[in-house]
């Protein structure tokens, strides 16, 4: 009898991670960092910009293209005190592009920092923009749990909502590079292929590539494909349980075009990042319940955390995607838009993808869980190698691909 997922124990998936081993900025070039290859069980490493040597012609390599935004934003009140908002999720409009859009006002669900001296009142920030001052007002609206629903408005529409972020706002480096965000983060912490503003993280293992290994990819005739997860704050919160039975997984928005669906069907997939490959095992298990007619309507349609282990299926992703599509045909999408709040721990076997390239992830995560699940107890080689030969970790260090 297999074990119950939700008894694992996160001390089990645990390493040393000394602190100099941390990369806190990224290389000079963005190909140039270490790629480890694990194949069939066996280690070795090159450098990324040689990625194409190791994917098969007919392969396809799906990518994350969300863009991170630059979502702390730090106002300072009369008193001297500084309160950071960071924002997480559109409320009003709950659209992501029509939030980004909007030129009066918007609302979303934040994170408050020092907010015990934020008693009442809006808070403001004065930009500058085209030689003319532009305020940013904030104010609180209502607690929702941990969260607080602040609305913006500002006194200039000529700018849309997405602007103003860029204007004002800090880009969300990741809390363990102990450092605040500098210049260099304002393209490095984007993917090259980033498009759909959303993300308060970047998908890391796309900040590899370049445009050439794009491009060698293509002359190769590999193809690639795009899907859109806004990745939530909730990555960088840690597992703080005994067990995974007892932590909470986040839940994430996604949106996948019907191209994409039709390209993975006939091809061996690489997923670029966990929160690829998150994506496309949701598909699955979105295909499962369509299968069984649990989904009542395209706006309403969520996988969550333990949906997997609680069902089982043995039938072919294929079979899944196309059931997909005729959802999609029968409600006239062009695209596909869900939430998932599905954790990927061992145990669980991976349907849609066959291959997958990631950077090296915190010790007792749910991103390293998610390594494990995809090439078993095989991670400890693969973290043991990396560490013994100088490989660089986290979210601007070295990569690996990952073909079991």
């Amino acid at each position: 009898m297999k074990e119950d997922p939700r008894n694992i124990k996160i001390k089990d998936y645990t390493y040393l991670l000394p602190d100099d081993k941390i990369a806190r900025y990224p290389l000079n070039d963005r190909d140039s960092s270490k790629l480890l290859i694990y194949r069939s069980g066996k280690v070795s490493h090159d450098i990324f910009r040689n990625l194409s040597n190791y994917i098969n012609k007919n392969d396809i390599l799906v990518y994350n293209h969300t863009r991170v935004i630059r979502a702390r934003l730090i106002f300072r009140k009369q008193t001297g005190a500084n309160i950071e908002i960071f924002c997480l999720e559109p409320v009003k409009p709950s659209d992501y592009e029509r939030n980004f859009s909007a030129r009066e006002m918007v609302e979303w669900r934040c994170l408050v920092g020092n907010q015990k001296k934020w008693k009442k009142g809006s808070l403001e920030i004065i930009l500058g923009h085209g030689g003319k001052k532009v305020k940013l007002y904030a104010e609180q609206i209502k607690k929702m749990g941990k969260d607080t629903l602040i609305r913006f408005n500002w006194d200039d529409d000529r700018l849309s909502f997405s602007e103003i972020l860029d204007l004002a706002g800090h880009v969300p480096v990741p809390p363990y590079l102990k450092r605040a965000d500098e210049e260099i983060d304002k393209s490095r912490y984007q993917t090259v292929y980033s498009k759909e503003d959303g993300s308060v993280a970047a998908p890391t293992a796309g900040l590899h590539f370049t445009n050439k290994v794009l491009s060698d990819l293509r002359k190769k005739g590999i193809k690639t494909g795009k899907l859109t997860l806004h990745v939530g704050a909730g990555t960088f919160v840690p597992v703080k349980t005994e067990t995974t039975g007892g932590h909470t997984m986040h839940i994430e928005h996604f949106k996948v075009e019907r191209d994409l669906l039709e390209d993975i069907i006939d091809r061996r997939v690489i997923a670029v990042g966990t929160t690829s490959l998150r994506t496309l095992e949701s598909l699955y298990w979105i295909g499962h319940k369509l299968s069984k007619g649990r989904i009542e309507s395209p706006g309403n349609i969520f996988v969550e955390q333990w949906y997997p282990y609680d069902n089982s299926s043995d039938s072919s992703y294929k079979k899944y995607i196309e059931i997909i599509l005729a959802f999609m045909d029968e409600n006239k999408l062009n695209h596909l838009e869900a939430q998932t709040g599905i954790i990927i721990v061992p145990g669980y076997k991976v349907r849609i993808a066959k291959g997958l390239i990631t950077n090296y992830h915190l010790p007792g995560s749910t991103l390293l869980l998610l390594v494990a699940a995809f090439i078993g107890n095989d991670w400890k080689k693969v973290y043991e190698y990396s560490l013994k030969n100088d490989f660089r970790f986290l979210s601007y260090g070295d990569s690996s691909l990952l073909l079991p």
